[in-house]
């Protein structure tokens, strides 16, 4: 399918790994101009290089940490942003009564705050131009409790209700924003949860590994490559009806009927 974005500029927030890498490819590969981020120079420069020869992408590397302001103003200063993917690690897994109010704030800045000011320094050009395409990459524990991810989740849900009403405000100027919620998906995330998990219950790592995999409807762990693909979906001209919605992507582990 042509997604009818060739020629437009994307950027992807922490997208040298993971799922959004997933999403540059995808974008990449639709013809868009990609902003990649990173605070690996090394693995930053490798998923440039990937993007490049495998969609002949127009690339810029950015290197820095996303939730600093002098990061956030190169990443925006390279074209006027068509495409807008918001990205983020959580804050490691943490029982609620261990996390300071340093961490707390630490976790709302990385995964609402930050977001939110990228939205703001892309939002106006948007509308002015009367395209553009915002994702938020979020989790599905914005819609289901999931027990040490309570500040990960807190913020991220915080994040969509924020978002919830721009998207109504923008929505006639052909600017969208939507959500992309994934379950468990085969990244380096998904490696330090199990390396936690497994050190904390005295177990090997294949071992929780294999009963993670186990545990949800599909049998399986999602992949960067069709979770990027459903970003560029969402980024296309095909989805300009589409807004303030939550895309659950978890292999159908989470089981409410609506």
């Amino acid at each position: 399918m042509d997604l009818g974005i060739a020629g437009r500029h994307a950027v992807i927030c922490a997208s040298s790994a993971g799922l959004g890498h997933g999403c540059a490819l995808h974008l990449a590969r639709a013809g868009c101009s990609i902003v990649l981020n990173g605070r690996d120079e090394e693995k930053l420069e490798q998923a440039a290089a990937v993007l490049r020869k495998e969609a002949g992408a127009e690339v810029t590397a950015i290197l820095g940490d996303i939730t600093e302001r002098k990061t956030r103003e190169k990443l925006l200063s390279v074209k006027p942003v068509d495409i807008l993917v918001n990205n983020a690690g959580g804050p490691p897994l943490a029982d609620f009564r261990d996390l300071s109010d340093e961490d707390i704030h630490r976790g709302l800045n990385s995964n609402m705050v930050t977001p939110i000011m990228m939205v703001q320094g892309v939002i106006d050009g948007m509308v002015e131009r009367g395209f553009g395409r915002i994702v938020n990459i979020t989790s599905a524990s914005v819609l289901t409790g999931i027990p040490k991810l309570d500040l990960s989740s807190g913020a991220r849900a915080g994040l969509t209700a924020f978002l919830s009403g721009v998207a109504r405000q923008v929505a006639g100027s052909n600017v969208t924003i939507n959500n992309l919620l994934p379950g468990n998906f085969d990244t380096d995330r998904q490696d330090a949860i199990i390396a936690n998990i497994a050190k904390q219950a005295g177990k090997a790592e294949d071992e929780v590994r294999k009963a993670r995999e186990s545990s949800g409807p599909a049998g399986r762990f999602g992949t960067p490559d069709e979770f990027g693909a459903a970003c560029a979906f969402l980024a296309s001209t095909h989805a300009g009806y589409i807004t303030g919605q939550n895309l659950l992507m978890d292999g159908g582990a989470f089981t409410a009927n609506f």
